[in-house]
């Protein structure tokens, strides 16, 4: 049976992935694994070690505690921001995401609020 930690690790885990652009062979290789192991920490399937973990997290330049974050609190944030829990497991947000930070930063910040006016008006 699948411990909840290890299922919410295993999503920061593909989340961040995605976010950088990296695929599951790129990311085994960093840490000197198979890509099967990287899909089982991705499900929750197998635990993470700390040692592993922490290789993980200097593959995907973020430290240890973000893959934590939201632990515990995801149904208070769901309710709080009427998102859904796993808004990063959408691919359409996910390129959404890549596509801003791919913008330049002044632009960018028109961009957000532009975003923001729009999503008042509605």
């Amino acid at each position: 049976m699948k411990h909840p930690v290890d299922v919410h690790v295993g999503k920061r885990i593909r989340h961040r992935r995605l976010m950088v652009g990296m695929t599951l062979q790129q990311l085994a290789e960093k840490v000197g694994i198979k890509f099967q192991q990287i899909q089982k920490y991705e499900t929750g399937m197998n635990r993470v070690s700390a040692s592993r973990l922490w290789e993980i997290g200097a593959a995907l330049t973020v430290p240890v505690s973000f893959f934590f974050e939201g632990l515990g609190s995801k149904a208070q944030e769901a309710e709080a921001t009427d998102l859904p829990g796993d808004l990063l497991a959408d691919k359409e947000a996910l390129e959404l995401i890549r596509s801003y930070y791919a913008i330049p930063e002044t632009q960018r910040r028109r961009l957000f609020d532009l975003a923001r006016v729009l999503s008042d008006a509605a």
